[in-house]
Protein backbone atom coordinates (compact mmCIF):
# COMPACT_ATOMS: atom_id res chain seq x y z
CA UNK A 1 0.00 0.00 0.00
CA UNK A 2 1.44 3.78 -1.31
CA UNK A 3 1.79 5.55 2.00
CA UNK A 4 0.69 9.64 2.37
CA UNK A 5 1.92 11.57 -0.87
CA UNK A 6 4.49 14.31 -0.81
CA UNK A 7 3.04 15.99 -4.23
CA UNK A 8 0.69 15.70 -6.01
CA UNK A 9 0.51 14.62 -9.99
CA UNK A 10 -1.86 16.27 -12.29
CA UNK A 11 -3.40 14.90 -15.33
CA UNK A 12 -4.91 17.38 -17.29
CA UNK A 13 -7.66 16.35 -19.82
CA UNK A 14 -7.16 19.61 -22.41
CA UNK A 15 -9.75 20.30 -25.17
CA UNK A 16 -7.95 21.56 -28.27
CA UNK A 17 -9.42 23.29 -31.75
CA UNK A 18 -11.12 20.78 -34.04
CA UNK A 19 -10.54 23.14 -37.14
CA UNK A 20 -9.90 26.50 -36.30
CA UNK A 21 -6.85 27.30 -34.09
CA UNK A 22 -8.98 29.98 -32.54
CA UNK A 23 -11.24 27.89 -30.80
CA UNK A 24 -9.53 27.47 -27.54
CA UNK A 25 -10.57 28.30 -24.14
CA UNK A 26 -7.73 30.73 -22.18
CA UNK A 27 -7.56 28.15 -19.55
CA UNK A 28 -6.59 25.59 -22.10
CA UNK A 29 -3.33 27.76 -22.97
CA UNK A 30 -2.84 27.92 -19.91
CA UNK A 31 -2.53 24.36 -18.98
CA UNK A 32 -0.49 23.49 -21.66
CA UNK A 33 2.11 26.47 -20.72
CA UNK A 34 1.98 24.93 -16.95
CA UNK A 35 2.30 21.29 -17.87
CA UNK A 36 5.63 19.15 -17.38
CA UNK A 37 4.44 17.14 -20.14
CA UNK A 38 2.17 17.00 -23.23
CA UNK A 39 0.82 13.88 -23.99
CA UNK A 40 -0.48 13.61 -27.99
CA UNK A 41 -1.58 11.33 -30.68
CA UNK A 42 0.89 13.01 -32.73
CA UNK A 43 3.22 15.62 -31.95
CA UNK A 44 3.47 17.50 -35.48
CA UNK A 45 -0.46 18.24 -34.77
CA UNK A 46 -0.06 19.59 -31.25
CA UNK A 47 3.03 21.75 -31.88
CA UNK A 48 0.97 23.34 -34.56
CA UNK A 49 -1.05 24.53 -31.36
CA UNK A 50 1.90 25.55 -29.43
CA UNK A 51 3.51 27.42 -32.06
CA UNK A 52 0.09 29.40 -32.46
CA UNK A 53 0.35 30.02 -28.70
CA UNK A 54 4.17 30.68 -28.68
CA UNK A 55 4.43 28.16 -25.80
CA UNK A 56 8.00 26.67 -26.59
CA UNK A 57 10.48 24.30 -24.90
CA UNK A 58 7.77 22.32 -24.09
CA UNK A 59 8.67 18.14 -23.55
CA UNK A 60 5.65 16.34 -25.88
CA UNK A 61 5.41 12.42 -25.87
CA UNK A 62 3.15 10.32 -28.05
CA UNK A 63 0.16 8.11 -26.42
CA UNK A 64 -1.79 5.88 -28.57
CA UNK A 65 -3.20 2.43 -27.93
CA UNK A 66 -2.87 1.01 -31.09
CA UNK A 67 0.83 2.73 -32.11
CA UNK A 68 3.98 3.20 -30.24
CA UNK A 69 4.70 5.79 -27.74
CA UNK A 70 5.11 6.06 -24.03
CA UNK A 71 2.79 3.36 -22.34
CA UNK A 72 0.83 3.66 -19.03
CA UNK A 73 3.03 2.94 -16.66
CA UNK A 74 5.10 5.24 -18.18
CA UNK A 75 2.26 7.93 -17.40
CA UNK A 76 1.40 6.52 -13.80
CA UNK A 77 5.35 7.01 -13.20
CA UNK A 78 5.70 10.38 -13.67
CA UNK A 79 1.95 10.96 -11.77
CA UNK A 80 3.84 8.82 -8.96
CA UNK A 81 6.19 11.82 -8.73
CA UNK A 82 4.43 14.55 -9.17
CA UNK A 83 4.46 15.83 -12.59
CA UNK A 84 2.01 17.60 -14.60
CA UNK A 85 0.70 15.78 -17.44
CA UNK A 86 -1.75 17.40 -20.17
CA UNK A 87 -3.33 14.74 -22.77
CA UNK A 88 -4.51 16.20 -25.73
CA UNK A 89 -5.97 14.99 -29.02
CA UNK A 90 -5.24 15.74 -32.74
CA UNK A 91 -8.31 17.56 -32.67
CA UNK A 92 -11.33 18.21 -29.66
CA UNK A 93 -11.78 16.98 -26.55
CA UNK A 94 -9.68 13.70 -25.61
CA UNK A 95 -11.85 10.66 -24.29
CA UNK A 96 -14.52 11.28 -27.21
CA UNK A 97 -14.03 8.71 -29.80
CA UNK A 98 -9.76 8.50 -29.23
CA UNK A 99 -7.61 6.73 -27.13
CA UNK A 100 -7.69 9.08 -24.66
CA UNK A 101 -10.69 7.42 -22.63
CA UNK A 102 -8.50 4.35 -22.21
CA UNK A 103 -5.83 5.90 -20.94
CA UNK A 104 -7.81 7.60 -18.10
CA UNK A 105 -9.32 4.81 -17.35
CA UNK A 106 -6.42 2.84 -16.96
CA UNK A 107 -4.21 5.15 -15.03
CA UNK A 108 -8.00 5.59 -12.33
CA UNK A 109 -7.75 2.12 -11.97
CA UNK A 110 -4.35 1.79 -11.03
CA UNK A 111 -4.61 4.69 -8.01
CA UNK A 112 -7.51 3.17 -7.33
CA UNK A 113 -6.10 -0.16 -6.82
CA UNK A 114 -3.16 0.93 -5.03
CA UNK A 115 -4.58 3.10 -2.62
CA UNK A 116 -3.42 6.44 -4.09
CA UNK A 117 -6.46 9.27 -3.64
CA UNK A 118 -7.88 10.20 -7.05
CA UNK A 119 -9.09 13.94 -6.87
CA UNK A 120 -10.80 16.43 -8.69
CA UNK A 121 -9.02 19.46 -9.27
CA UNK A 122 -9.90 21.58 -6.08
CA UNK A 123 -8.68 18.40 -3.88
CA UNK A 124 -5.94 17.89 -1.31
CA UNK A 125 -1.93 18.12 -1.17
CA UNK A 126 -1.75 14.58 -1.67
CA UNK A 127 -3.43 11.58 -4.11
CA UNK A 128 -3.72 12.36 -8.21
CA UNK A 129 -5.41 14.61 -9.70
CA UNK A 130 -7.57 14.32 -12.56
CA UNK A 131 -9.09 17.68 -14.22
CA UNK A 132 -10.87 18.55 -17.14
CA UNK A 133 -9.93 21.66 -19.29
CA UNK A 134 -13.07 21.27 -21.63
CA UNK A 135 -13.43 22.72 -24.92
CA UNK A 136 -14.25 21.78 -29.02
CA UNK A 137 -16.05 18.52 -29.59
CA UNK A 138 -17.32 17.92 -33.26
CA UNK A 139 -20.13 16.16 -31.51
CA UNK A 140 -21.40 19.52 -29.63
CA UNK A 141 -20.36 21.63 -33.00
CA UNK A 142 -22.43 19.57 -35.38
CA UNK A 143 -25.39 19.27 -33.12
CA UNK A 144 -25.68 23.02 -32.56
CA UNK A 145 -26.32 23.93 -36.37
CA UNK A 146 -27.64 20.68 -37.54
CA UNK A 147 -31.00 22.20 -36.61
CA UNK A 148 -31.73 19.03 -35.36
CA UNK A 149 -33.75 18.32 -31.99
CA UNK A 150 -31.21 16.03 -30.21
CA UNK A 151 -32.49 16.08 -26.49
CA UNK A 152 -32.29 12.49 -26.24
CA UNK A 153 -29.94 10.29 -28.91
CA UNK A 154 -27.26 7.36 -29.70
CA UNK A 155 -24.18 8.32 -30.18
CA UNK A 156 -21.59 5.41 -32.25
CA UNK A 157 -18.57 7.08 -32.83
CA UNK A 158 -17.02 5.79 -35.94
CA UNK A 159 -18.42 3.11 -36.81
CA UNK A 160 -16.66 -0.06 -37.48
CA UNK A 161 -15.19 -1.06 -40.60
CA UNK A 162 -16.78 -4.79 -41.00
CA UNK A 163 -17.80 -6.66 -38.18
CA UNK A 164 -20.90 -5.48 -37.03
CA UNK A 165 -21.44 -2.72 -39.63
CA UNK A 166 -24.79 -3.90 -40.60
CA UNK A 167 -25.86 -4.98 -37.67
CA UNK A 168 -25.53 -1.03 -36.96
CA UNK A 169 -27.14 -0.18 -39.52
CA UNK A 170 -30.10 -1.90 -39.30
CA UNK A 171 -30.33 -0.98 -35.91
CA UNK A 172 -30.05 2.87 -37.38
CA UNK A 173 -32.73 2.45 -40.16
CA UNK A 174 -35.32 0.76 -37.66
CA UNK A 175 -34.68 2.91 -33.93
CA UNK A 176 -37.17 5.69 -33.35
CA UNK A 177 -34.27 7.79 -31.61
CA UNK A 178 -31.73 9.93 -33.82
CA UNK A 179 -28.22 8.32 -34.54
CA UNK A 180 -25.09 10.51 -34.53
CA UNK A 181 -21.71 9.60 -35.60
CA UNK A 182 -18.50 10.27 -37.82
CA UNK A 183 -18.15 9.27 -40.98
CA UNK A 184 -14.59 9.78 -43.02
CA UNK A 185 -14.56 10.92 -46.55
CA UNK A 186 -12.98 7.53 -47.81
CA UNK A 187 -16.22 5.65 -46.72
CA UNK A 188 -18.39 8.57 -46.59
CA UNK A 189 -20.65 7.18 -50.14
CA UNK A 190 -20.46 3.50 -48.73
CA UNK A 191 -22.54 4.78 -45.46
CA UNK A 192 -24.95 6.68 -47.42
CA UNK A 193 -25.30 3.73 -49.31
CA UNK A 194 -26.40 1.54 -46.42
CA UNK A 195 -27.99 4.14 -45.30
CA UNK A 196 -30.60 4.41 -48.33
CA UNK A 197 -30.80 0.70 -48.03
CA UNK A 198 -31.46 0.56 -44.37
CA UNK A 199 -33.09 4.00 -43.33
CA UNK A 200 -34.56 5.27 -47.05
CA UNK A 201 -36.88 7.41 -45.03
CA UNK A 202 -35.07 8.79 -42.65
CA UNK A 203 -33.28 12.12 -42.25
CA UNK A 204 -30.00 12.33 -42.59
CA UNK A 205 -27.80 15.64 -41.67
CA UNK A 206 -24.68 15.83 -42.74
CA UNK A 207 -21.92 18.29 -40.91
CA UNK A 208 -18.83 18.71 -42.77
CA UNK A 209 -15.66 21.02 -42.06
CA UNK A 210 -16.74 22.23 -38.85
CA UNK A 211 -15.34 25.80 -37.63
CA UNK A 212 -13.42 26.09 -40.86
CA UNK A 213 -14.15 28.66 -43.93
CA UNK A 214 -16.05 25.75 -45.62
CA UNK A 215 -18.27 24.70 -42.84
CA UNK A 216 -21.32 23.39 -44.76
CA UNK A 217 -24.91 21.50 -43.49
CA UNK A 218 -26.47 19.46 -46.23
CA UNK A 219 -29.66 17.18 -45.11
CA UNK A 220 -32.22 15.39 -46.83
CA UNK A 221 -32.87 11.22 -47.89
CA UNK A 222 -29.61 9.55 -48.16
CA UNK A 223 -30.97 9.41 -51.66
CA UNK A 224 -30.88 12.98 -51.76
CA UNK A 225 -27.24 13.47 -50.08
CA UNK A 226 -25.73 10.59 -52.50
CA UNK A 227 -27.26 12.93 -55.61
CA UNK A 228 -25.46 16.21 -53.61
CA UNK A 229 -22.20 14.44 -53.45
CA UNK A 230 -22.10 13.08 -56.83
CA UNK A 231 -22.99 16.75 -58.02
CA UNK A 232 -19.47 18.12 -55.77
CA UNK A 233 -17.48 16.03 -55.50
CA UNK A 234 -14.33 18.19 -53.99
CA UNK A 235 -16.51 18.57 -50.79
CA UNK A 236 -15.71 15.01 -49.99
CA UNK A 237 -13.19 16.16 -47.58
CA UNK A 238 -12.42 16.43 -44.15
CA UNK A 239 -13.82 14.29 -41.48
CA UNK A 240 -18.02 14.32 -41.86
CA UNK A 241 -20.46 14.00 -38.11
CA UNK A 242 -23.59 12.69 -39.69
CA UNK A 243 -27.20 12.47 -37.73
CA UNK A 244 -29.81 10.65 -38.80
CA UNK A 245 -33.39 11.17 -37.38
CA UNK A 246 -36.93 10.91 -38.45
CA UNK A 247 -38.24 14.29 -40.83
CA UNK A 248 -40.26 14.95 -37.64
CA UNK A 249 -38.39 15.29 -34.33
CA UNK A 250 -40.95 16.38 -31.43
CA UNK A 251 -38.79 19.08 -29.42
CA UNK A 252 -40.25 17.41 -25.41
CA UNK A 253 -40.15 20.48 -22.78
Amino acid sequence: MKEEIQKSGKLSVVGTPIGNLKDITYRAVETLISADIILCEDTRTTKKILDRYEIHDKKLSTWNEERSGVNVEKVVAWLEEGIHVALVSDAGTPGISDPGSKLVEKIRTHFLDVQYQVLNSGGEECGVIIEAIPGPSALTSAISISGVALNDFVFLGFLPHKKGRETLFKEIGSGERPYVFYESPHRILKTLESLQKFAPDKKVTICRELTKIHEEVVSGKASEILEFFDKNKEKMRGEFVVIVSLFSTPIHE
